[in-house]
């Protein structure tokens, strides 16, 4: 077998981490059980997570080695459930910030026999010659375990031949592979090359620039396994200083000086003692011979020293020359500095003289001028640690200043210590998401049983139920529920109705988020991007499914969130689309600041004025007008990990689901 790892950007996000784990047998026992590879993704990570994924893999590894281990199979199921316990004690422990940002693939392969299981959003690929086939599908969601959380589950068995592929790659590459149609174009290369596939990544290298995951090959091909190939696709360059920096100058330097050519020689003189004789002529001559001979090794320690002595003065001048080349750019670096701080300056006084005028248009260009600035400066902020006192102060200083204007200007407002309605105890429950029926909150999730109902005041109460629920909405004076894949059960004053089964609109769908207007249902499909509507025929029944979007309208593959009033608002990670009658209408053009970054849900309705946005990446909740105005933003540091939230009727509330906390903000 052959084993590849391509890491895209493994810096570019630091809350996402992700990393493969290969391990061959090595010796008799694990022989028994083969080969064993995983691959995780850990996203919105906090830094004390990061070995979060080595140590799983660790566990995994240790019980499916085990000497006791018996067939590949029993050895991976026992090793998943060890990987259960592992998780479920991080949980007692009060660790949730895991639960929802964990994806994680296992396989063992045995004599072309591959036994796999996976969580999350891990895709797993079978290219057999030019077929391509989903093999992950068979792994179903529906026998999930209540709580004490099981996390992995069935493990799905296959016959493998030789030269078939094993493709693992994480959600963020799947989908750049689909969209740049990779996938197809590996299925030409029969049998595999490597060669051949860095050419097909080659051509696509200026799109990786904004991409962040990884992919796992493993090729079943009869040549000898190698060490493990693991490569580094478009890694972001560090700005910090290297000597490889000035290195290409001092060469360049020191090949216009003509120095002396310093040959040394690679052999010591031996020292020669001849016996010495009787014989007075033939000893006058050994005599002679000697002295000539201590003479010459006398000569040739002076010439060695002085070649040292050369050789070192010339390393120290090399080293000076390179030190004054270095200090050289160092201030040329500090003038440009200087140079862009001026030009910062400038932009950041007429900025603030337009805020003096506070009519709206000189408002709306005193807010251009100071992203411009904030633009510039942000790069001077990263590295404002190496450099000279003064120039540090000035830069932090400028920081303050402008960030200040900024906030103010795009209505961001920080809450040091918001306000918790309520704290959930994980041995209880581990809610992921929630919805408001107007009077009371409930929390759900799709990994175990039960509902949680918490009222406003922060009484709560625990509803026992043998349903897990994927998604909700709230549908007059009721709650709906959805159950993947196609289930719909309502839920009022504190009773379950009748189950209604969706008729499927395709095969292989998979809903993500809905909304209800007018009591027609519109669900968002972002993997294949399409939208689709169940027309309401009264007494929680609805019709068949029309796909929504028009033919000649682009669809909406990797969107996040739905939202519908009459218009329908796609989310996708830094915009919003609004559509209308199938078709896209406009672009919001989201202005403001800090700029989006990873968007994960909208939420509206007609009886409400505005958007409300989630964005966990930089921990805040946005409030904006329909035409992408900003109306308010509320961050927090103790927003660390935002999960979902839920707006009163009258708009005038937001609670926040963040790990184990509710937060309520007025």
């Amino acid at each position: 077998m052959q084993v590849f790892e391509y890491y895209f950007n493994p810096k570019l996000k630091p809350d996402l981490i992700f990393e493969s784990f290969c391990f061959e047998p090595e010796n008799i026992y694990e022989k028994r059980v083969g080969s064993l590879y995983m691959l995780g993704v850990l996203k919105n990570a906090l830094p004390p997570k990061a070995h979060l994924l080595d140590k799983l893999s660790k566990v995994i590894k240790e019980k499916y080695y085990t000497p006791t281990a018996k067939s590949p199979e029993k050895s991976l199921k026992d090793s998943l459930k060890r990987a259960n316990e592992f998780l479920e004690d991080l949980t007692k422990g009060g660790d949730v910030s895991w639960l929802g940002n964990l994806s994680f693939a296992t396989l063992s392969i045995k004599n072309l026999e591959l036994n796999f299981s996976k969580v999350g959003d891990v895709k797993i690929f079978l290219l057999r010659g030019n077929k391509l086939t989903d093999i992950d599908k068979k792994v179903k969601i529906e026998d999930i375990e209540p709580y004490p959380l099981k996390i992995f589950l069935n493990v799905v068995a296959g016959k493998l031949t030789e030269d078939d592929i094993i493709l693992v790659l994480s959600k963020e590459i799947f989908e750049f592979f689909e969209q740049e149609d990779l996938l197809s174009e590996m299925t030409k290369i029969c049998p595999f090359k490597e060669k051949k596939f860095r050419e097909i990544l080659s051509n696509k290298e200026k799109k990786f620039t904004a991409l962040s995951g990884i992919c796992l090959l493993i090729v079943l091909s009869s040549e000898k396994l190698a060490a493990r190939k693991k490569t580094i696709m478009a890694q972001l360059e560090e700005k910090e200083f290297s000597f490889k920096e000035i290195l290409p100058v001092i060469i360049s330097f020191f090949k216009k000086l003509k120095l002396p050519k310093i040959k040394l020689p690679s052999f010591t003189l031996p020292l020669l003692i001849l016996p010495k004789s009787k014989i007075p002529q033939f000893e006058f001559f050994l005599d002679g011979l000697r002295d000539k001979l201590e003479n010459l090794k006398l000569k040739s320690q002076i010439f060695f020293k002085k070649k040292k002595v050369i050789l070192v003065l010339s390393l120290i001048f090399l080293f000076i020359v390179g030190f004054f080349i270095f200090q050289r750019e160092a201030k040329k670096q500090i003038i440009e500095h200087k140079n862009i701080l001026s030009q910062i300056q400038e932009q950041k006084t007429l900025a603030e003289s337009l805020l003096i005028l506070s009519s709206p248009q000189s408002l709306s260009e005193a807010n251009l001028l100071l992203k411009e600035s904030w633009t510039k400066l942000s790069p001077l902020v990263k590295i404002a640690s190496t450099l000279p006192k003064d120039l540090k102060e000035e830069i932090l200083t400028l920081k303050d200043e402008i960030s200040g204007n900024l906030y103010q200007l795009n209505n961001l407002v920080k809450i040091p210590e918001p306000q918790v309605l309520f704290e959930f105890k994980s041995k209880e429950f581990i809610p992921q998401a929630m919805m408001s029926d107007g009077k009371n909150l409930y929390f759900f999730s799709p990994y175990s049983d039960n509902l949680f109902k918490v009222n406003y005041q922060g009484e709560s109460q625990l509803i026992k139920t043998q349903q897990r629920f994927d998604l909700a909405l709230s549908f007059d004076e009721e709650i709906l529920f959805f159950l993947k894949p196609n289930k719909i059960i309502s839920f009022k004053e504190g009773q379950f109705g009748e189950t209604f089964v969706l008729e499927t609109p395709y095969l292989d769908f998979d809903f993500q988020s809905f909304s209800v207007f007018k009591s027609n249902l519109y669900f968002l499909d972002k993997k294949v991007g399409q939208i689709v509507k169940y027309p309401y025929l009264g007494n929680l029944r609805w019709d068949f499914p029309q796909t929504w979007l028009a033919p000649q309208t682009k669809k909406v593959v990797g969107a996040n969130s739905i939202a519908v009033n009459g218009s329908v608002w796609i989310l996708d990670k830094n915009s919003i689309n609004r559509y209308y009658s199938g078709q896209l209408q406009e672009s919001l053009n989201l202005n403001f600041f800090p700029a989006a970054e990873n968007l994960s849900k909208i939420f509206t309705s007609s009886s409400l004025p505005y958007l409300y946005i989630l964005e966990p990446a930089q921990k805040r909740i946005i409030i904006l007008n329909k035409s992408g105005e900003i109306i308010k933003q509320f961050q927090s540091e103790k927003f660390d990990n935002l999960l979902d939230f839920a707006i009163s009727q009258n708009g005038k509330t937001i609670w926040l689901l963040n790990g184990l906390k509710v937060y309520q903000l007025p």
